[in-house]
């Protein structure tokens, strides 16, 4: 990983407006993605996504042009998170893209612990040693407190943002999405993007 010295800052909406949601995917890793609960602040470095191409991608929330109470947010102009609730387990956050009624959106998969490690220890139990602290969607959600009531926020809000710390790496590789056999074809398209050799990265990491 190299860094450069830069001041962070907020990602701009701009960004997020970007209508290349693979390009997206790729560059938003070595982002950092914060938030604040209860005045504590939160963050890891992003390491590995994963992007869906709206209403052409069988396996996005909005293929076909499905709109439902659920995935309207994603019809949003990008800038926007998009939680919801997986199994009924997991709170998966997503980072909705693109112009509006162009529903792309980026999964974040995994993030490595950042700022405020002491507080991702509390949420999760566990020394942010162990790679299980925010392997995987999750995790990285519990790992920075995100649930339902991040859902439909500004990312540039004092909730949650992105910032842009200069981190960026040399190996990142592109894989099949995870989980979405649903998908047929579409399955197997590399639209994953992660760290190679990174340890906090949920998959096998070749």
């Amino acid at each position: 990983m190299n860094t450069n010295t830069i001041i962070p800052a907020k990602l701009p909406f701009s960004y997020y407006q970007n209508s290349d949601v693979l390009f997206l995917a790729k560059d938003l890793i070595g982002k950092v993605l914060c938030t604040q609960i209860d005045g504590e602040i939160s963050g890891g470095i992003i390491v590995e996504t994963e992007a869906y191409y709206g209403t052409i991608d069988k396996a996005s929330h909005a293929y076909g042009g499905r709109r439902t109470n659920r995935t309207e947010i994603m019809y949003s102009e990008g800038g926007v998170s998009y939680v919801y609730l997986c199994y009924g387990i997991h709170h998966l956050f997503n980072i909705v893209t693109s112009q509006i009624n162009e529903p792309h959106a980026v999964l974040i998969r995994a993030v490595e612990p950042f700022i405020g490690t002491e507080i991702i220890e509390r949420r999760r139990k566990m020394p942010i040693q162990k790679a299980a602290v925010s392997s995987g969607p999750g995790s990285a959600a519990k790992a920075l407190g995100i649930d339902l009531t991040f859902n439909k926020k500004d990312l540039n809000s004092e909730e949650i943002w992105l910032e842009d710390h200069g981190f960026k790496y040399k190996d990142i590789v592109s894989t099949a999405r995870v989980g979405i056999a649903y998908a047929q074809e579409h399955a197997l398209l590399p639209w994953r993007f992660f760290v190679k050799g990174n340890k906090y990265v949920s998959k096998p990491n070749k």
